[in-house]
């Protein structure tokens, strides 16, 4: 796990485009603290797409999990590469 990245605000104020810069060459998002409390995360949009299609991954396992649990039936390996483009698909939409 990549150690914490934090900067205040104001440094975000004053050194917007730094900050930017860093984070893309860097690939470690930054957290941002707001009167001493941790606020927002900037963090690179190509790795904040790659979070999401993961969280979107173990959102289909856990629900196939819970499927199966209730129903002890699989899906078969078509139906859940059809599952997965699915989701995939829609979290590229947003």
């Amino acid at each position: 796990m990549k150690a914490v990245n934090v900067r205040p605000i104001t440094e975000l104020k004053n050194r917007t485009k730094a900050l930017i810069s860093e984070i893309v060459e860097s690939g470690q998002s930054i957290v941002i603290t707001q009167n001493g409390k941790p606020r927002v995360v900037v963090m690179d949009a190509v790795e904040h797409d790659r979070l999401q299609d993961t969280l979107a991954m173990l959102k289909l396992l856990a629900q196939s999990v819970d499927s199966f649990a209730r129903t002890g039936k699989a899906s078969s390996t078509a139906e859940a590469r059809r599952r997965v483009k699915l989701a995939l698909d829609k979290m590229r939409r947003r």
